[in-house]
């Protein structure tokens, strides 16, 4: 094989060497510029893409304290209206509840009232009744009518002087 031939090693080195610098040249001249520009056109766009979202994130996160600033404001104002109809609820059942005791005690003072009347007036028709009573018994038992004097003073007697 000529490659491993000694005589041929300084002339392999020399074009080795001239192709390898061409090589670098042609490389650092054309491709390193363009494969650069590539690289840092990526950099910038990632960078981009970064701040983008940084500033995205920030503007979600600012989304999302005034949503739950607004979610807590509605349950704060929720919480007062149910608060407020609450106490209009109490207030409205206690209107109606004295209404009702005002009209109870109303009804129960006139009941008294009647019974008070009806008791007055069948104490008043006592005295009529218990002489006819008397009248009636001291006929029946004995034949004779009574006096109405005696009567009266016997009717008084047992009702102890009263009515």
């Amino acid at each position: 094989m000529p490659q491993f031939d000694p005589t041929y090693f300084a002339s392999q080195l020399f074009w080795l060497y001239a192709c390898f610098i061409v090589l670098f040249i042609l490389l650092s001249v054309f491709a390193m510029p363009k494969i650069g520009g590539v690289l840092e056109e990526r950099a910038r766009r990632i960078d981009g893409d970064l701040e983008k979202a940084a500033e995205l994130k920030h503007e979600a996160e600012a989304a999302v304290a005034a949503y739950e600033k607004a979610l807590a404001e509605s349950r704060a104002q929720a919480h007062k209206i149910l608060q407020d109809n609450a106490k209009a609820i109490a207030e409205a059942a206690e209107t109606r509840n004295k209404a009702t005791a005002a009209k109870l005690a109303q009804q129960i003072k006139d009941g008294e009232g009647r019974i008070q009347a009806a008791k007055d007036e069948a104490l008043g028709h006592i005295r009529e009744i218990s002489s006819e009573l008397v009248r009636a018994s001291v006929e029946k038992l004995t034949g004779q009518t009574a006096e109405d004097a005696q009567i009266e003073a016997a009717v008084t007697a047992s009702l102890g002087g009263k009515a």
